[in-house]
């Protein structure tokens, strides 16, 4: 009973959403290319299953980030060459095997190459080493138990930093 009102809350929560999606879409589009994504350095993508599920995450946070701060006409093509989540795993703490431990030592960090693109003319490009040192200071993170917090945040920063025009909010919602 309780899962159907929960699973029955989400839906009607997810509809405006759903509902909204061409017009999320009205900004630039971005293609995301990982290169060799099963020799990253974090353990989240050796196995092909989480691989896959944590992949199709981040297209859609670099998705809703393009239409958010990209305007149309544009395209921006990333390669995504290496991802170090925040946190890791301590598999010697018994019972522990699936949780992530984030300490200050452990910092997200996500190695790109990126071509922005108005057309065939090339605007922007440039290869990045993000990373966040200070992440676990971040207070939009905290308290929020959502998959990849930190590391959509500061990819989210760069994209601000680097894409974003003054018409566009300084800081947009995370949900979603």
């Amino acid at each position: 009973m309780l899962r159907t009102i929960c699973l029955s809350l989400s839906l009607a929560l997810a509809a405006p959403a759903a509902m909204a999606g061409p017009a999320a879409s009205a900004g630039g589009n971005v293609t995301v290319t990982y290169v060799a994504p099963e020799s990253f350095r974090d353990r989240e993508f050796r196995r092909e299953r989480s691989r896959t599920s944590a992949l199709a995450e981040f297209d859609r946070w670099f998705a809703e980030l393009g239409a958010r701060y990209l305007p149309a006409g544009q395209s921006l093509a990333i390669e995504v060459l290496d991802i170090d989540l925040a946190g890791e795993f301590e598999p010697w703490r018994s019972g522990f095997n699936d949780v992530r431990f984030l300490r200050d030592t452990t910092p997200p960090r996500i190695h790109l190459r990126y071509r922005l693109m108005q057309g065939d003319t090339v605007i922007r490009a440039g290869e990045e080493r993000l990373t966040d040192m200070n992440y676990l200071s971040d207070p939009r993170g905290h308290g929020d138990s959502r998959r990849f917090v930190y590391d959509k945040l500061m990819v989210q920063d760069w994209f601000r930093k680097t894409f974003a025009t003054p018409r566009q909010p300084a800081r947009p919602d995370l949900s979603g």
